[in-house]
């Protein structure tokens, strides 16, 4: 199987590249070679190949709020190019979405056919691209996830690593509520749609966190602990750490029919820790 990435640098696209299936072939696309910018541009590079992966995006949640027709550009015009190029060559996608579609409202996990209605310009943007991969006509699937973390780019694991190495004390936000996914999980279970897809698979909306579900306080306690770390983590409401675009405060995902469909199960968050900080910190 010839399969396309779109990303290279992004915490998805670094662990897609770590654990490439026997007898799939890659070509990992780079912001020179497939700008997010251009949409067209991205269009005309979906040749030679039997899949796609869209594991490109736009992450920055606070700059999206001051800069929304650029994300909506990288999040939804682009993917949306790229699946109508797909469906007419008949080439299946999987496009990574997120648990910001949803308002975060009651304390019930999401599941895939509940009503969109992000709280911000990031969500919004998301939302757009998974509309957009839905009327391309094309066979895909979107693949929703929360709460990535890994030893590469930006991610609270490191954040907290950072801060707590040089700090005695930390006020953590208690009162979101979500599932902490290992980007190597998520590659994963990529690889196992992908088989999946290209034996035939119809695709459609899916849902992948990591459990148990927790709060970023609770996660960030489980940190300090598993790189035995002293520092003490003090929960605090979102309303104490005010940013520019607002966080589901339940970013609970439902991810059953997942599991159903392609056997993949939830991955433990808990377990993946000791020797992603042997990575980060060796």
């Amino acid at each position: 199987m010839r399969v396309l990435v779109f990303g290279q640098t992004g915490q998805v696209a670094q662990e897609l590249a770590r654990s490439v299936p026997a007898g799939v072939s890659v070509r990992f696309l780079s912001r020179s070679q497939a700008d997010f910018m251009q949409p067209d541009s991205c269009a005309a590079a979906v040749q030679d190949c039997d899949l796609v992966i869209n594991a490109a995006a736009w992450t920055a949640v606070d700059l999206a709020e001051a800069h929304e027709a650029d994300a909506t550009l990288v999040n939804a015009a682009s993917p949306s190019a790229i699946a109508q190029a797909c469906a007419a060559l008949g080439i299946p996608m999987i496009h990574v979405s997120t648990d910001y579609v949803f308002d975060g409202a009651g304390d019930a996990p999401f599941a895939p056919d509940h009503p969109t209605a992000p709280l911000g310009a990031y969500g919004r943007s998301k939302m757009a691209g998974e509309v957009g991969m839905r009327g391309s006509g094309g066979r895909h699937v979107i693949l929703r996830t929360s709460w990535v973390f890994s030893a590469h780019g930006s991610n609270f694991l490191k954040t907290m690593l950072r801060l707590g190495g040089a700090r005695e004390n930390l006020n953590v936000v208690a009162d979101q509520i979500g599932g902490p996914t290992p980007a190597s999980a998520i590659a994963g279970a990529i690889w196992q749609i992908a088989a999946a897809m290209q034996a035939g698979n119809a695709g459609g909306t899916y849902h992948f966190s990591g459990a148990p579900d927790t709060s970023w306080a609770n996660f960030a306690r489980a940190i300090m602990q598993a790189a035995n770390l002293s520092c003490t983590i003090t929960d605090i409401p979102t309303s104490a750490y005010p940013t520019p675009a607002r966080r589901p405060a339940n970013s609970r995902l439902d991810c059953s029919t997942l599991e159903r469909d392609f056997g993949i199960a939830r991955p433990d968050w808990q377990a993946a820790l000791p020797a992603l900080i042997k990575e980060i910190s060796p």
